[in-house]
C-alpha cells in the first residue's frame, strides 16, 4: 500500500473515490475500544445508578454526534482537511489560533491512549511500563504516516474484530443478574452526577469534530450530503453508545473498569484472553492513529499558513508527525501513574476550546456562507479570507470565556459548577459563539461572502 501523497492540500476531483458507507465503519470502529468503555463507566463511579447512567450516556451521545456528523459533510463538498476550512472563518494566519489548541488536544488524547494500553501490551509482551508506551506510540506513528487509505481499511477490519469482542463480552456479562435496584429510575440519581455524565458523553462525541472531515475529504463531491451525515452519525452514535453502555454495565456488575479496562475485557475469554487483549490493543491503536494523523494535519496547517506552503513533502510529514508522536509518548510516560485525574480533566477541558471552534465553523458553513467557499483563497494570505479575522478571534475568546462560570476541573471549581454540582460548559460553548458569529455577520456583512456573491 502506497504512502498517502496528499496532506493539507485540496484533493483533486480525479483522485476522489469511495462510498459514504466507509464513514460508518471508521467511526463505529473508532469507538469500539476501551477508552470509550472508560467514559461509559464514569457515571457509575460518580454515583449514578445503571439506569440513570444509561440515560445520560445516550442523551450525551445523541446530542454530541449531531455536530460531529455535520462537520463530516464538509469533507466531500470542499475536498480539504477540516482545519484548513477554519481559515475561512479565522483568516489564513488567524486559523493558527484555534489550531494550536486543537493540536494540543490531539496530542493529549494520543498520550492518554498510550497510558490506557500500557498494561494491556504488557500482558502479552515481556516489557516494562515505558517500553510498552513507546511501542504503542511507534506503531501508531507508522499507521498515521502511511495515511488515509490504511486508516480506512484498518477501520473496516476493526469493525468486525472489535465489534465481535464487545458483543461476546456483553452476552457473557448479561448472563449474570443485575444488582438489586440497578434499573430502578426512582433511585440512584443526583443532578450533579447526571449532568456530569451527559457532559462526558457529549464531550467524547464532540471531540471528533475538529478532524472528522479529514476522513471524508477523498469522497466524490457529488455524493449526497445526507448520506455523508447519516453514515457518520449512526456509525459514531452506535459505536459510542454501545461501548459506553457496556462500560456502565461492567462497572456496575464486576469492577471499576477505569483502572485496567483491557484486563476487564480479556478476563471474559479465559485461555483466549491474550487474543482478546491483542484485539483490544488494535482497537485503541486505530483511534490513536486517527489522533496522530489529525494532530499532524493541524500542526502543518498552522506552519503552512505562516510559510505560504500548499504542498507538504513526505520527508516533512515524517519529521513533523514523528515529533508529534514523540511529544505524546513523553507526556504519556510522565502522566501514567496519575492517569485518572489527567484523563478526566482533558475529557472535560476540551469542551472549553474545541466546542466554541466547532460552533463558529458550523455556523459559518450552514448559516452564513451556506457551503459556498473559494478553496484556493484558503491557501492565500492575500485572498478574500485575509490574514486574520479579528472579529472571529474575539468571538472565539468570548465563547471560551462563556464557559468559565461553568468550569469544573481538578484545579478550579466555578460558581455554577458548584451550584449545579457538575460541569455543563459545553452548552454555552455551543450557543454563545454561534449566536455572536451569525449576529455579527448579519450586522456588519461578511466580506468573503459578498465577494463570492459578486463572483457568481
Amino acid at each position: 500500500m502506497d504512502i498517502e501523497k496528499r496532506s493539507i492540500e485540496f484533493v483533486p476531483l480525479e483522485e476522489r473515490y469511495g462510498h459514504p458507507r466507509r464513514l460508518f465503519t471508521i467511526w463505529f470502529s473508532a469507538n469500539m475500544q476501551v477508552t470509550t468503555l472508560v467514559v461509559g463507566s464514569l457515571g457509575i463511579v460518580a454515583g449514578l445508578s445503571l439506569a440513570w447512567t444509561c440515560f445520560a450516556l445516550i442523551l450525551g451521545c445523541v446530542i454530541g454526534t449531531v455536530f460531529m456528523a455535520a462537520h463530516s459533510t464538509q469533507g466531500p463538498h470542499l475536498g480539504i482537511p477540516q482545519m484548513i476550512q477554519s481559515r475561512a472563518q479565522f483568516g489564513v494566519l488567524g486559523a493558527g489560533f484555534p489550531l494550536l489548541i486543537n493540536y494540543l488536544s490531539f496530542v493529549l488524547f494520543t498520550a492518554a491512549n498510550g497510558v490506557v494500553m500500557r498494561d494491556a501490551i504488557k500482558s502479552f509482551m515481556d516489557v516494562g511500563d515505558n517500553t510498552a508506551i513507546v511501542l504503542f506510540g511507534l506503531v501508531s506513528f507508522i499507521i498515521g504516516y502511511i495515511g488515509y487509505e490504511l486508516i480506512h481499511r484498518f477501520g473496516a477490519i476493526m469493525t468486525a474484530l472489535s465489534g465481535g469482542i464487545f458483543l461476546i463480552v456483553a452476552a457473557l456479562a448479561l448472563q449474570h443478574p443485575l444488582p438489586v435496584g440497578a434499573m430502578d429510575m426512582t433511585q440512584g440519581f443526583t443532578l450533579a452526577a447526571f449532568a456530569l455524565t451527559v457532559t462526558q458523553a457529549a464531550s467524547w462525541t464532540l471531540g471528533f469534530g475538529p478532524y472528522v472531515a479529514d476522513y471524508s475529504r477523498y469522497l466524490p463531491p457529488d455524493i449526497s450530503s445526507r448520506e455523508t451525515f447519516w453514515y457518520s452519525y449512526f456509525g459514531n452514535l452506535l459505536g459510542a453508545c454501545l461501548v459506553m453502555l457496556l462500560g456502565a454495565l461492567l462497572a456496575t456488575m464486576f469492577t471499576d473498569v477505569t483502572s485496567n479496562p483491557g484486563n476487564a475485557i480479556a478476563s471474559f475469554f479465559g485461555p483466549w484472553s491474550k487474543v482478546a487483549m491483542l484485539i483490544v490493543v488494535l482497537g485503541v491503536l486505530e483511534i490513536n492513529a486517527l489522533n496522530l494523523y489529525s494532530a499532524y494535519m493541524a500542526g502543518m496547517t498552522i506552519f503552512s499558513g505562516m510559510k505560504g506552503m500548499k504542498r507538504i513533502s513526505r520527508r516533512t510529514k515524517f519529521v513533523v508527525m514523528g515529533l508529534t508522536a514523540l511529544a505524546a509518548t513523553l507526556i504519556a510516560v510522565a502522566t501514567q501513574y496519575n492517569f485518572n485525574a489527567y484523563f478526566a480533566d482533558i475529557l472535560v477541558a476540551q469542551v472549553y476550546f474545541l466546542v466554541p471552534w466547532s460552533a463558529i465553523n458550523l455556523a459559518d458553513y450552514y448559516l452564513v456562507k451556506k457551503g459556498k467557499y473559494v478553496v484556493a483563497d484558503m491557501y492565500d494570505v492575500d485572498g478574500i479570507y485575509g490574514r486574520y479575522s479579528w472579529s472571529t478571534m474575539i468571538i472565539f475568546l468570548l465563547g471560551v470565556a462563556s464557559t468559565i462560570p461553568f468550569m469544573d476541573v481538578s484545579f478550579y471549581h466555578s460558581y455554577f459548577s458548584v451550584l449545579i454540582g457538575a460541569d455543563v460548559a459545553w452548552i454555552p460553548a455551543l450557543i454563545v459563539p454561534a449566536v455572536l458569529y451569525v449576529g455579527w455577520a448579519r450586522i456588519k456583512g461578511d466580506r468573503s461572502l459578498n465577494a463570492l456573491r459578486q463572483a457568481a
